[in-house]
């Protein structure tokens, strides 16, 4: 017994429940017998993969097509919610039973495999009504678990078992609230943990296995992700859980990940399962993405467990760490030691590409151990670290603990009470100590020994050490770990003495890693790191370094101009940045004239040469041209608002000569596309802050770029890809110049904030500006070079529907008053957007409709161009969600962009359902069609725009796809 998605019966809830039961007779029936034929045990596999369906399918509303089914069958990981109803048929234990009992018969064929684990996955999820109370539940998960830790404990998982086991165990730590999780008996519960760390373990073993014989098809690695995810969802639960709970099981899977990560002798890292090493040298592809992105799910969680088991793991990685410090030390002396030898004997290369991977993943975890990825907040220090240094302060000896802080070039353990420090100074101490051995390396010209990954991993560990815990800020804690705020607070030595440590570092990387471009931006973005917060650079700008590095970058010496454009870009911000710590008059004068002034000498005097129309393609020239708009990016990047009014002076007088520069470049598509994105960068940081006068000088200056622009391109004809690409690349940064502009409709702190105060005068002061009219403008001037073929571009057509669909949420009033030509070019977008685009842009189109067709409805024109095409509209969505087969994502946008229509146009919407019933020649049909039309406007009758009624509507509609959704799809 099979279901295809053609089929036209409409399954009621009881079928589906007739159906389950019966195939839960069958499979009762065939797993009592001992063997089965060949074809017995096809038919067993169908009954099996129904039994799967029925239970995917029957979190669906009732009465619901199969047709329409089939559109909710790729959704992944759907929980089981059936109503009541399903009770006896889903709470009886034989059932549940019966399910882990096929698994155990049929584990060893993948196939049945994977479908008996999917049905116990979906009964892992079970919730809702089907439990009359929280003792149902209880009763529920205990006879699961039983029935779980009998089917796996004792057997080695097979590859095909290992995602569908690690979904069972998912889904029943997030669905079972955990009042219930932790009622069942405490001997089934800690049984259950057990379980769960012996099978977290061995995935990661299996997970590590797979990435060095480089499968194709990584199970186990998905697994491991999986159950990893539950743990996060335990071990933060201090409600339910006392603390120290977890603390065991935490230590054995963070052992069991270094472990893995480590080379043999120590960790099992690139060995087989016999213990022979597998890998060959390879190189790393550059389209590889880095282990800190691709883990850094793995090594969040990883990171957690080490928290709260921090008495062992914290020093576990020190002792690691130290350790193989002193290993490299030793292999890159003896190394030192053969080159200086008159006889050089083999260097073993594998011993120290080993070190560096081992040193790789121990920063890695450490630096994920002790500080969180922190976008757009206050990065804290981790409360459980925080404790813990707390906990132990009494045996610390900060004297001690700063000497070892301080003295990276030492070992650790030959200073006097090294075991007196506090663990986490040291844990830091120990990567200190692999920086400093790299730079010895560098400074002894040992450079070509050096790992680039390392020397990445050394400076992304120090940024996110840096931002969290230099010069901690104490009102942000209940309690503050003394040896903390003695070595990394406000005022204190220690704080001085790293911060010039770090520079000093930065520097020293600077000058040799201009081929080692990635090392090279980790570096300036720790730099961006020291200067972004004032308390860091006022202490960041008294050594002599940062005043070298500023002289030395504005005068484009080298190493620094080796630099790529992208890290020179960085590298201004930082400079930038620092220039605004706290610094006397005459200091602050001399710091703005030896790093802003050079620039815009040099840029002028380039540009001012009498022949420079001669010599604008020589590449020197070009450089120049480059290297300041890249700075300008970087000028752009660091306003603050502190600082925007600086800032916006200085780049303002840029911005005219950068205009300039397109008619000089127009052939030059890099340069045209550089330009146009410093004034991306500017609107983006800076337009939030501008007063009006200030706002219109930028508005100006952006719709002169534009006509520029679109006069050097309009009928210019794309020969080939290259060219269509380039202009594809300008047309994104020309869209998201235009959304930019049009944010300051919603975020204006020019008010608030008086960072231009005296400064708001001139002949625009008191005129009402529009960043709509601007955009509308901007819009207007490039709709016309968007052709169909550069919309085939996924980005640059979801950047365009996106700014049209901001222009029409936010000034839908706009859009009558636009000339004709501009008005039918956006309904012909719209409508090819609902038509032959993506899901995504349809349903921005969709979003576009409503608020247009609610602004025809207020202006009350029937004969207006907008009210027209929302006319034609209305038939399009009618279409869409009655004849064709569309994603039910877009139900909602197309639900409200439909009632608002057929509040407009009533009429035309009865004439629609009369169209399409007259046509249809089954009566059942018709008369289902019919009912269901009668019903979906029955509440809102006559519909008007009104909240209360578009709810109503809206809900009525859920029902009427059930019922008659895709009945009519066009095949």
């Amino acid at each position: 017994m099979e279901f295809h998605g053609n089929c036209k019966r409409v399954f009621q809830e009881e079928d589906l429940r007739q159906i389950f039961m019966l195939t839960v007779e069958v499979l009762q029936e065939f797993s009592r017998r001992e063997t089965l034929s060949a074809q017995m045990s096809s038919v067993f596999q169908r009954y099996l993969a129904l039994a799967n369906q029925v239970l995917s399918w029957n979190f669906l509303p009732p009465n619901l097509g199969r047709h329409y089914i089939a559109m909710f069958e790729s959704s992944q990981n759907v929980l089981l919610k059936p109503t009541e109803s399903w009770r006896e048929a889903l709470l009886d234990s034989r059932v549940m039973e019966l399910f882990f009992t096929v698994h155990r018969k049929v584990r060893e064929d993948s196939d049945m495999a994977q479908d008996s684990l999917q049905c116990l996955a979906q009964l892992a999820s079970l919730h809702g009504p089907v439990f009359p109370d929280e003792g149902a539940q209880v009763d529920y998960l205990a006879h699961f678990i039983e029935g779980l830790l009998s089917t796996v404990n004792g057997i080695e998982i097979e590859d095909s078992e290992a995602v569908g086991v690690s979904s069972i165990i998912s889904n029943l730590i997030t669905v079972f609230p955990r009042s219930v999780l932790t009622a069942i008996p405490t001997e089934l519960f800690s049984s259950f943990v057990n379980c769960l760390t012996h099978l977290t373990c061995s995935f990661g073993r299996s997970a590590a296995l797979e990435e060095v014989l480089d499968k194709d098809d990584m199970v186990y690695m998905e697994a491991y992700d999986r159950l990893l995810e539950s743990w996060l969802t335990l071990v933060q639960d201090d409600k339910h859980f006392h603390k120290g709970f977890f603390t065991q099981h935490a230590v054995q899977v963070f052992n069991s990940y270094i472990q893995c990560h480590l080379a043999a002798p120590d960790g099992t890292r690139n060995l087989t399962a016999n213990g022979v090493a597998s890998r060959e040298e390879e190189e790393i592809s550059e389209l590889q993405e880095d282990d800190r992105d691709q883990f850094s799910d793995q090594l969040a969680s990883v990171g957690m467990l080490g928290r709260i088991a921090a008495e062992h793991c914290v020093p576990l990685l020190t002792s690691l760490l130290e350790e193989r410090v002193a290993r490299l030390h030793g292999q890159l002396q003896r190394r030192q030691q053969l080159l200086a030898s008159a006889t050089p004997g083999a260097a073993d290369g594998r011993a120290l590409d080993d070190l560096y991977e081992d040193i790789h993943w121990l920063i890695l975890v450490t630096g994920y151990l002790l500080a969180d990825d922190t976008q757009g907040e206050t990065p804290l220090i981790p409360p459980e670290i925080m404790e813990y240094s707390i906990k132990h302060a009494s045996e610390v000896d900060i004297n001690t603990t700063l000497q070892i802080l301080g003295s990276p070039g030492e070992k650790a353990s030959s200073i006097p009470g090294h075991n007196r420090t506090d663990s986490v100074i040291r844990l830091l101490s120990a990567i200190l100590r692999v920086s400093e051995v790299e730079s010895r390396a560098i400074r002894a010209d040992l450079t070509h020994l050096l790992s680039p990954q390392m020397g990445k991993d050394i400076v992304w560990f120090l940024k996110r050490w840096a931002k969290t815990y230099l010069l901690v800020d104490e009102k942000l804690y209940d309690q503050i770990s003394v040896p903390f705020s003695t070595a990394f607070g406000a005022d204190t030595e220690g704080s001085q003495w790293i911060v010039g440590y770090l520079l000093q570092k930065v520097l020293s990387n600077l000058s040799v890693c201009s081929s080692e471009q990635d090392l090279a931006s980790d570096t300036v973005q720790l730099l961006v790191t020291l200067v972004e917060r004032r308390e860091r650079a006022n202490l960041v700008i008294q050594c002599e370094n940062w005043w070298n590095l500023a002289k030395q970058f504005a005068s484009r010496s080298p190493p620094l101009n080796f630099l790529s454009s992208p890290v020179q870009r960085t590298l201004m911000k930082a400079l930038v940045l620092g220039g605004f710590a706290h610094m006397d008059t005459e200091t602050k004068q001399q710091y703005w004239t030896e790093v802003l002034q050079p620039l815009q000498q040099r840029f002028l005097r380039v540009i001012n040469q009498e022949n420079f129309q001669q010599l604008c393609q020589q590449e020197e020239v070009k450089q120049e041209i480059t290297a300041t708009l890249e700075a300008l990016c970087g000028i752009a990047e660091a306003t603050q608002v502190d600082n925007v009014a600086i800032l916006f002076n200085f780049l303002m007088d840029f911005l005219t000569n950068c205009i300039g520069l397109m008619e000089v470049y127009r052939n030059t598509p890099e340069t045209v596309n550089l330009i146009i994105e410093v004034f991306v960068e500017v609107a983006h940081k800076q337009i939030c802050y501008l007063g009006e006068s200030k706002a219109m000088n930028l508005y100006e200056a952006c719709l002169t770029l534009l006509q520029v622009y679109s006069k050097n391109n309009l009928g210019r004809q794309r020969i080939d890809v290259t060219a269509e690409e380039e202009q594809y690349q300008d047309l994104l940064l020309i869209m998201e110049l235009l959304t930019n502009l049009l944010s300051k409709e919603f975020i204006d702190f020019s008010d608030t904030d008086e960072v231009f105060r005296g400064q708001e005068v001139g002949p625009t002061a008191g005129r009402p500006v529009s960043a709509a009219d601007v955009v509308l403008y901007g819009v207007n001037l490039i709709l016309p070079l968007m052709s169909q073929d550069l919309l085939k571009f996924p980005t640059l057509c979801n950047q365009y529907y996106k700014l049209i669909t901001f222009i029409c949420e936010i000034f839908p009033e706009k859009i009558p008053q636009l000339p004709e030509d501009l008005f039918k070019s956006l309904m012909y977008s719209l409508e090819l957007g609902m038509t032959s685009m993506s899901s995504e842009v349809c349903q921005l189109c969709l979003e576009a409709l409503t608020p247009l067709a609610e602004q025809c409805a207020k202006a009350q024109e029937s004969d207006s161009p907008l009210f027209l095409a929302t006319r034609h509209f209305l038939k399009l969505v009618f279409d869409m969600l009655v004849l064709q087969k569309h994603n039910t994502e877009m139900t909602t946008a197309a639900g409200e962009a439909f009632y608002t229509l057929v509040c407009l146009h009533q009429a035309e919407y009865s004439e629609l359902v009369e169209t399409l019933l007259s046509s249809q020649q089954d009566p059942i049909i018709y008369q289902r069609l019919a009912d269901a039309f009668n019903k979906l406007t029955a509440s809102s009758t006559p519909p008007a725009l009104d909240r209360k009624q578009k709810m109503a509507f809206l809900k009525s509609l859920e029902e009427f796809m059930a019922n008659v959704g895709g009945l009519l799809c066009v095949k």
